[in-house]
């Protein structure tokens, strides 16, 4: 493929790419690559538990909200996989991750420029094209898409000791831990934990489970109509305008609109505590400590103690310290730019660390105008809460797929 030059070479296929190449193959001509180094497709599958649904709309999937007569659709899939009006009178309150995992599975099997097992090892760029290796080829391309995802964030205290006892809930269903008569500590107070600690206590053995935040509270996510605001083209638009300081506080302000706790998870938990405390006589099974950091980690393999420190214990009985058998960490995800990116990424323009994302979302950087580098669900700092959201997927698709073209293609 070397001696052909694309017209862009995506890397990593998860949604972000996948949507692009989904919108890409309506439109006559445009050639591209997307690479991904698994060998098939799966949406993470450490944390695909049966019980857990999506927290946007179902006709937010990969094309929908740009292009409502795609092949690719949502409603396309259940159609042509025979459970169109099944789905309906189901009547589900959200659509089940492992269903639009599912989904992503059948358009991943459509699209005939996915290539897996393809792991890329470096990036150049000369001769006016980007050369994209992997072990086995070389694809060139005039544009570069980046979607590679986000990183876990692993808190230092715990880096050490990471293992089969302590481990990011990203790994939880691959590692599939035995909590029989085990204490189980879940770290983190956002929808992942959330999701992980109804799943333990629904459906395991464990001795205990306990469930520590940082946050003053277990907080429901804000999913009120003006909040959904926040996730438009206009408002991001709007977001992407305002000066560095100004969007630090808004993305704090604007947290609970996507980090906070879809409430029907919060009922379920609560009703199980209740059950064990009134029902089932095993008071204390569960436990939440709000307002608690870890500090310190210490033990190990098969017993650790969690250093804690309550800034305002609101009356709970604080320990100093928790005992536990399993550690999860539900501390969350971050941005981080590929290794393969090495030889660029001094070229990448930056504005206090974080990278100086363009209206199209290319990067700035020293090389030519007409050869970009794209950035998919790395520019939360850049364009807004919406940006790692699902929300807008299909829309900042269309909006790299129009800088590509240089014309409208989509109406965005």
């Amino acid at each position: 493929m070397s001696d052909h030059i694309l017209d862009y070479a995506a890397v990593g296929v998860g949604p972000a790419n996948m949507s692009l190449a989904a919108l890409a193959h309506r439109i006559d001509g445009l050639q591209g690559a997307c690479l991904e180094r698994r060998e098939s497709f799966s949406w993470h599958p450490g944390l695909l538990l049966p019980e857990a649904t999506l927290q946007v709309s179902l006709l937010k999937d990969l094309v929908t909200l740009v292009d409502p007569t795609s092949p690719f659709s949502f409603l396309s899939f259940l159609s042509t996989t025979g459970r169109l009006y099944r789905f309906l009178a189901a009547d589900f309150p959200a659509v089940l991750r492992t269903e639009f995992n599912q989904y992503l599975q059948w358009v991943a099997g459509q699209l005939p420029n996915l290539t897996f097992g393809a792991d890329v090892r470096t990036v150049d760029f000369h001769g006016g094209a980007f050369h994209v290796r992997t072990d086995e080829s070389e694809v060139t391309a005039r544009h570069l898409v980046l979607g590679t995802g986000l990183t876990p964030s692993v808190p230092e205290p715990f880096r050490p000791f990471l293992g089969p006892t302590v481990f990011h809930s990203g790994e939880f269903l691959l590692r599939a831990p035995d909590v029989t008569g085990r204490r189980v500590v879940v770290v983190g107070g956002g929808q992942s934990g959330a999701e992980i600690v109804r799943h333990l206590a629904t459906n395991s053995p464990a001795h205990s489970i306990t469930w520590a935040s940082r946050r003053q509270s277990f907080l429901p996510m804000d999913d009120s109509p003006f909040a959904n605001d926040l996730y438009s083209p206009e408002y991001v638009r709007h977001f992407h305008g305002l000066p560095a300081d100004r969007k630090a506080r808004l993305l704090e302000r604007q947290k609970y609109t996507s980090d906070g706790i879809d409430l029907q998870v919060l009922q379920d938990i609560y009703r199980l505590s209740y059950r064990d405390e009134f029902i089932e006589n095993t008071p204390g099974r569960l436990r939440f400590l709000p307002d608690c950091r870890v500090t310190a980690l210490e033990g190990g393999p098969d017993e650790w103690k969690l250093f804690t420190d309550f800034t305002d214990s609101s009356g709970l009985d604080a320990p100093a310290a928790l005992a536990a058998d399993i550690v999860i960490l539900c501390t969350g995800y971050a941005y981080e730019l590929p290794e393969f990116m090495a030889s660029l990424a001094p070229r990448l323009r930056r504005t206090d660390g974080l990278l100086d994302v363009r209206d199209d979302f290319s990067l700035a950087w020293d090389g030519p105008s007409e050869n970009r580098i794209y950035l998919q669900n790395g520019a939360r700092h850049s364009w807004g809460v919406a940006d790692p959201n699902l929300s807008l997927l299909a829309w900042r698709s269309a909006v790299i797929l129009n800088s590509m073209l240089g014309e409208t293609r989509y109406t965005v």
